[in-house]
């Protein structure tokens, strides 16, 4: 049997950018992705903790070391700049692998998304 576990999350990050003429997806600097093991196309669902909405997209890479988190396209409509988000990835493994897995969560500063 095979059940869906949290794989990586990034704890509180900042909207910094909402792009709404955009095709879709989350833009979210490297450095963040590298700490949290996400890599781009990466399917995540968003939490965003200011107005309680949650989204599924996918992640484009963003410049590193800038702290970026922009929501692009439809998503766009869904924070304002200055939002405090929850960024989750999942993985589909096998039931008994899953009982000792440890999925990899990243904490930033959300003053700058960068990593403490």
């Amino acid at each position: 049997m095979f059940i869906e576990v949290c794989k990586s999350k990034i704890h509180k990050a900042t909207i910094t950018e909402a792009n709404l003429q955009y095709v879709g997806s989350i833009t979210i600097d490297e450095d963040l992705m590298d700490a949290a093991n996400l890599i781009e196309n990466e399917k995540v669902q968003i939490l965003n903790l200011n107005n309680g909405e949650r989204l599924e997209t996918y992640v484009i890479r963003g410049e590193r070391g800038t702290g970026r988190i922009c929501l692009n396209g439809a998503a766009a409509r869904k924070a304002q700049v200055g939002d405090v988000v929850i960024i989750i990835s999942y993985a589909m493994m096998d039931f008994e692998e899953a009982k000792t897995f440890k999925p990899t969560l990243v904490f930033p500063d959300t003053a700058t998304n960068t990593l403490v």
